[in-house]
């Protein structure tokens, strides 16, 4: 898709043929979610898109999730936000502790950069890190609707967890950080150079997220 839109007409068939022939071979991985320790979770809350379904315009849902990346034997914590429909993601921390504060800031973030809208449902898992209070004075003050992934059901979050999936294939999978500040950096890079602007989506009409958004009008 990317080389039709460049004006290259060629089939998946060749592709997938010269690929063969060069020895190249898509990146593939799962998503790392276990960690050391316990996560703990609330029981409180309801799947909110259950009813309402997914989003139909930007700024309508949006979605959160923190994933785990090890660097050096330690692990770090990703958190993302991210507009459900457009799949752009607003806001993002690398962070060693995974907390509401820290979440709470990314939130503040994310909304800054959209505008400051009010009104818009939030789904996230049940971890305490979206459930506690400093994530949850935010999520008051702009007027957000929290929804939560059922029990067991983390599926319910699939356009974060996919994120994660590309993230991780693209960028972390058999790649060398030397420091944590070349990965903090390098994470940047892939999301705000590549995958917001860059990167094509199949369920975007194979747009990147800002080009997607910029189609809108």
């Amino acid at each position: 898709m990317a080389l039709k839109k460049q004006g290259v007409l060629v089939g998946r068939s060749r592709v997938e043929r010269l690929m063969r022939q060069a020895g190249l071979k898509g990146r593939v991985s799962r998503v790392t979610r276990r960690m050391p320790g316990l996560k703990r979770f609330v029981a409180r809350g309801e799947n909110k898109l259950l009813e309402h379904g997914n989003a139909t315009q930007i700024n309508q849902v949006w979605v959160s999730d923190i994933t785990y990346i090890k660097h050096q034997n330690s692990w770090w914590y990703l958190v993302t936000i991210m507009d459900q429909y457009s799949r752009r993601i607003l806001g993002w921390t690398l962070s060693k502790s995974r907390t509401a504060e820290v979440t709470a800031r990314v939130l503040q973030s994310a909304i800054k950069n959209r505008g400051y809208p009010k009104g818009i449902i939030f789904h996230t898992d049940r971890g305490i890190e979206f459930t506690g209070s400093d994530f949850q004075k935010v999520l008051k003050k702009y007027g957000f609707i929290h929804s939560v992934n059922r029990i067991g059901y983390c599926t319910d979050n699939a356009f974060m967890e996919s994120f994660y999936h590309s993230l991780k294939g693209e960028l972390i999978r058999k790649s060398n950080f030397k420091t944590v500040a070349h990965l903090r950096r390098e994470i940047g890079r892939y999301i705000n150079q590549f995958y917001n602007l860059v990167r094509l989506h199949s369920g975007l009409s194979y747009m990147s997220p800002i080009k997607y958004e910029q189609s809108l009008g």
